[in-house]
């Protein structure tokens, strides 16, 4: 244990030297430069910052979890992700970068006005202090008990009428808490980004160790004997076609799936920020596609291993499914191996708290504080106001992420379905505003009340009973998108804007597209497509 804590120390400081080194002398005074690393992201940074902002674990402990319970299925939490950024890079992301915007709420307040704005930019911050940092902190702190078997330290709390298991994950949440914020209120975006790219490259090494190791294990020796023993033992898991009653029935993955990634991906102001820094909209298109590429191997380490759990430890983890990845690691991985493997999970964890909390700070800084509290406010006020309010969001975050274990159930499936409340009615004003020209602001307004109104009673309230019918939760996001589309189409048929939108290049960054966009996003959607249909060939083979 002395050498995997010191191992995984040497990593952390490491990681945490080189990011300092990288951006001692950058501009973190002004607006730009702080929130946007002064838009000089290339195509590598902007891959690594995305892939590492989204990967962290909540991907690791809580989608191998629901690998573990329902096997290949869950993939479409990886696999449609590339497809979404596929239209991000070929339809949303030229449009962000000729206006030149900070936030997404910018872009909506330059295409619906100054209300609107505003109404997204809450929104969007509800978002993140009710539903990313606190899974995300909570996830971490689930897996770094795992691995360094803190609960089992803290057994001498149960004296005090205190839980050693809870005791254990309030001092883990407070400790990544504590170290997110660093990172992300002192560094800006710039430090976020390059941390980022570092604990990638450890973090792919790492996760596609596991998977190995595991398969190792499992075939006692012999990596094709593992193989061998998931398609004779465990073929149903390996089907990634769901049926009507399964977790994700394949039909979802046409309505609420490709919907609630394409929010993520194409409207989720912690991810489209780190496209936002692009140096210019050829460096941008290169690294979301270079990132889809990378997602299409996402189930080889964030699904195989809860797979291969469920064959090592059984049943034994049914009422606590998000233990299966820390226990695989633990199982598999030698002392130091699990210390520097332990330090790119820790990575992971603080480049999604520490990208949320930049966001918020962005969101609140640029939207809230200079467009509503201090218009006049230079630079200097921005960046320190949010840094206060960063600091306010996180520790927000930190009370609220040990409650998420009295909601039981699959951590992940917890996570994307609360998101959807948030998420449907922020994707609908962006495509709406893209292909209805015409729509006005009133319609905007309507459709973020109507489709919040519909999911809180629908989809919470009623338990995703619609008129005494029961749909599967991404279905009913599904049917929200589409009532919130009519809402608008009729708004606008009856109030019309006297002009079409027309949008207006701000000059921000050089707009000539990759030529290799369109051929790159042909064969990330050619290779998902071979993807399912071999696994659901093995499946049922």
């Amino acid at each position: 244990m002395a050498l995997t804590i010191a191992s995984f120390l040497l990593i952390t400081a490491l990681v945490g030297f080189l990011s300092w080194r990288a951006t001692r002398r950058d501009d973190h005074k002004s607006a730009t430069g702080y929130f946007l690393a002064g838009r000089s992201l290339t195509w590598i940074v902007v891959a690594g910052s995305l892939l590492l902002t989204n990967l962290s674990t909540e991907q690791l402990v809580g989608l191998n979890g629901g690998g573990y319970q329902h096997g290949m299925m869950v993939m479409a939490w990886e696999i449609w992700a590339a497809l979404a950024m596929v239209l991000m890079a070929l339809v949303f992301l030229p449009r962000y970068l000729r206006g030149g915007v900070t936030t997404v709420p910018q872009f909506f307040e330059n295409r619906y006005g100054r209300t609107v704005r505003l109404v997204t930019s809450i929104l969007f911050l509800l978002a993140l202090l009710t539903n990313l940092l606190p899974f995300v902190l909570y996830s971490g702190a689930v897996a770094m008990n795992g691995l360094f078997g803190v609960e089992d330290m803290l057994q001498g709390v149960e004296q005090f009428g205190w839980s050693p298991r809870q005791t254990a994950i309030w001092v883990l949440v407070i400790s990544l808490g504590v170290v997110g914020s660093l990172y992300a209120i002192l560094g800006g975006l710039k430090a976020v980004a390059v941390s980022d790219t570092f604990n990638g490259a450890a973090l792919l090494v790492g996760g596609l160790m596991i998977p190995v190791l595991g398969l190792w294990k499992l075939g006692e020796g012999s990596i094709s004997a593992g193989i061998r023993d998931l398609m004779e033992n465990a073929p149903a898991k390996l089907d990634p076609v769901g049926g009507p009653g399964d977790n994700i029935p394949f039909s979802t993955l046409f309505t609420g799936m490709l919907l609630v990634h394409c929010y993520y991906w194409c409207t989720n102001q912690t991810i489209v920020q780190r496209t936002f820094g692009a140096r210019s909209l050829e460096q941008g298109q290169k690294g979301v596609l270079f990132a889809a590429l990378m997602k299409l191997g996402g189930p080889l380490y964030l699904v195989l291993p809860g797979l291969i759990a469920w064959r090592l430890f059984g049943e034994s983890l049914a009422e606590r499914p998000d233990d299966a990845y820390p226990m695989l690691v633990k199982a598999v991985l030698p002392g130091p191996l699990t210390g520097l493997f332990s330090a790119a999970i820790f990575g992971a964890i603080l480049s999604s708290f520490n990208s949320g909390l930049n966001s918020a700070a962005t969101l609140f800084s640029m939207d809230l504080y200079r467009g509503v509290f201090r218009p006049g406010a230079t630079d200097a006020q921005t960046v320190r106001a949010g840094k206060v309010f960063g600091l306010c969001i996180a520790v927000g975050a930190v009370l609220a992420a040990p409650f998420i274990a009295l909601a039981g159930g699959g951590l992940f499936e917890l996570m994307k379905n609360l998101s959807a409340l948030y998420d449907i009615p922020l994707l609908a004003l962006l495509v709406l505003g893209i292909v209805l020209p015409r729509a006005p602001s009133a319609a905007a307004l309507a459709a973020v009340g109507f489709g919040l109104v519909f999911y809180l009673v629908f989809g919470f309230v009623l338990d995703n009973h619609i008129f005494g019918i029961e749909f599967h939760w991404l279905h009913v996001a599904g049917i929200n998108f589409a009532l919130i589309c009519l809402v608008v189409v009729v708004i606008t048929w009856l109030h019309p804007r006297k002009e079409p939108y027309v949008q207006k290049d701000a000059g921000a960054v050089d707009l000539r597209s990759w030529r290799w966009a369109v051929p790159v996003s042909i064969v990330v959607a050619a290779l998902a497509t071979a993807i399912y249909v071999a696994l659901w060939w093995v499946g049922r083979g």
